[in-house]
């Protein structure tokens, strides 16, 4: 990942300025955290943690739990991955630890937040023996990660935030074991925070008191995704058509990106690029083929965001075409190049896409759809620099002090207990 810059905005700058505080020591607990061996796994939760440091009111340690597996052969794909993970790691001046809890797959689900919480304890305590005590745990995703984090907190008597991010709520939690897990993780939480307005209805549909949640969504990395010479980025991928559509995801069926070869199929003028890794990718292949797609559709393998940045800046359209979504990060990258976009209403698309000069929100998730509106918005495509000046409302200092405003709130509250 490519290192968010070391200035200090201005915004960021007043913020940790007028506080005049000691800075909060901030525990981040979260299984979706990137590593040596999965550099783009929970990149999001990285990148929100960074711009918080960037203040200067924030010092931070991270405890990201993996999976313990006996090998790191690469024959065992993801679970060797994990395996590879190393125990202690500094990414970007973050100093993370990856104990390692016991999980059975498919069988294990409903004891694993325990056995997370066991694992994260341990390591916590550690840190607290070497001079770290945190005054505030900051807890990633709901299930497992936020139930065990629920655990720890009580254990340890810390203030606790917990962060819904999508699926925890809207897949996860439509359980019935792991919903009675996630209620009362937010119950005995002090706030909980959900990515989207949307993802806060759904919450509160759950069972969630509104009154403990806030919403924060994410920003963009507006100096890193910014707009770039397009014939260059096309020449760098390989471009030869004159209309580039793209889809980036993992390669699972809840991204819909076989909606997106069905849609791209029936427009030949189009050139489609897929970014992303995992099972799906055979039977994508397959389908690109069967719809004679095969010199137009490519797939290339999950790539860093300074070369995702080349992508947006090649594409006339970025498409997502998901089943279900939180706050999906890469419509604000591609829109802080440049690029409109195309993505179903789910979770926070419309949030995100909230004027015509961003792009188009599909009603339906089918590829008729998707290739009408995307004939549409080639034929009179938005103007790049304003779609640049519409994401540029999206960036990260705002969030940053509202994040800071919560924790301090939250520490306040706890001190008056």
């Amino acid at each position: 990942m490519a290192a968010v810059a070391e200035r200090r905005s201005q915004p960021a700058l007043e913020a940790s300025a007028s506080a005049g505080r000691t800075p909060v020591r901030l525990l981040t607990l979260t299984t979706l955290f990137p590593s040596a061996a999965r550099p783009r796994h929970g990149i999001f939760v990285e990148t929100r943690l960074r711009q918080l440091l960037a203040t200067d009111a924030v010092r931070a340690k991270v405890v990201a739990p993996v999976p313990w597996f006996p090998s790191g052969a690469g024959v065992f794909g993801e679970y060797g991955a994990l395996a590879r993970t190393p125990r202690a790691e500094h990414r970007n001046g973050i100093e993370v630890a990856h104990p390692r809890y016991f999980m059975l797959p498919q069988l294990g689900m409903g004891w694993q937040p325990r056995a997370l919480a066991w694992a994260a304890e341990r390591e916590i305590r550690r840190l607290a023996q070497s001079g770290f005590e945190p005054d505030l745990i900051d807890a990633h995703y709901f299930y497992p990660d936020g139930v065990a984090a629920a655990i720890v907190a009580r254990r340890l008597a810390k203030p606790l935030v917990i962060t819904a991010r999508g699926s925890d709520i809207n897949r996860i939690a439509q359980l019935e074991r792991p919903r009675r897990q996630i209620l009362a993780a937010a119950q005995s939480a002090n706030r909980v925070i959900a990515v989207s307005e949307a993802l806060k209805q759904a919450m509160v549909a759950l069972g969630i008191d509104p009154a403990r949640i806030v919403v924060l969504r994410n920003g963009v990395d507006l100096e890193l995704f910014r707009p770039a010479d397009r014939a260059e980025a096309r020449r760098a991928l390989g471009f030869t058509g004159s209309k580039v559509a793209v889809s980036i995801g993992n390669l699972v069926p809840e991204k819909g990106h076989d909606v997106f070869v069905d849609a791209l199929a029936s427009l030949p003028g189009v050139e489609g690029l897929i970014v992303g890794e995992g099972p799906e990718r055979r039977r994508l292949s397959e389908l690109i083929r069967r719809r004679g797609a095969a010199g137009r559709i490519r797939i290339v393998d999950a790539m860093p965001q300074e070369r995702l940045r080349i992508v947006y800046n090649a594409a006339d359209a970025l498409v997502l075409a998901s089943a279900r979504e939180g706050w999906p990060n890469v419509l604000l990258e591609a829109m802080a190049c440049g690029t409109p976009v195309v993505a179903t209403a789910v979770g926070g698309v419309r949030e995100i896409v909230a004027e015509p000069a961003a792009g188009r929100v599909l009603e339906s998730r089918d590829s008729a759809a998707l290739a009408h509106a995307l004939t549409e918005l080639l034929a009179s495509p938005p103007d790049r620099n304003a779609v640049r000046r519409y994401a540029e409302r999206l960036g990260w200092d705002e969030v940053v002090r509202a994040q800071l405003e919560l924790f301090r709130t939250v520490l306040a509250e706890a001190a008056e207990c």
